[in-house]
């Protein structure tokens, strides 16, 4: 029987969610982030979880290097959970699609508003 690559999406995304959240003792990454997806290639070697940071620029940027460094943690910790022959590679990538979903909203709020939108505001 072959293995869905998105059935082990699936579950790697639910519990890596369940690892950070309850397993990771790691203020870097305690509370600033949530799992929004997660990607496996066809042959089940490499995995991408999508995380969405809930921190401002320099600090997403430091909690995205501190999920880098527990990368290694995390996969053991998937490894027993999976039950797969071989564990995927797991690389952690910014998800910023909510960011970008809550400015597609505040301009068409703007816009239903009768407000102008600047360059700046247009710059998404």
């Amino acid at each position: 029987m072959r293995i869905r690559p998105e059935r082990v999406a699936e579950l790697i995304k639910r519990e890596a969610a369940d690892i950070l959240e309850n397993d990771l003792n790691d203020p870097r990454v305690s509370g600033f982030i949530s799992v929004t997806d997660a990607e496996v290639t066809p042959d089940l070697s490499f995995a991408r979880i999508y995380v969405s940071v809930l921190a401002p620029g320099e600090e997403a940027e430091r909690v995205l290097k501190a999920l880098e460094h527990a990368a290694p943690f995390v996969r053991r910790q998937l490894a027993p959970r999976l039950k797969l022959r071989e564990m995927p590679e797991i690389r952690f990538v910014r998800d910023d699609s909510l960011e970008r979903g809550a400015r597609v909203d505040e301009l068409l709020r703007k816009i239903a508003e009768g407000e102008t939108i600047d360059e700046e505001d247009d710059a998404t």
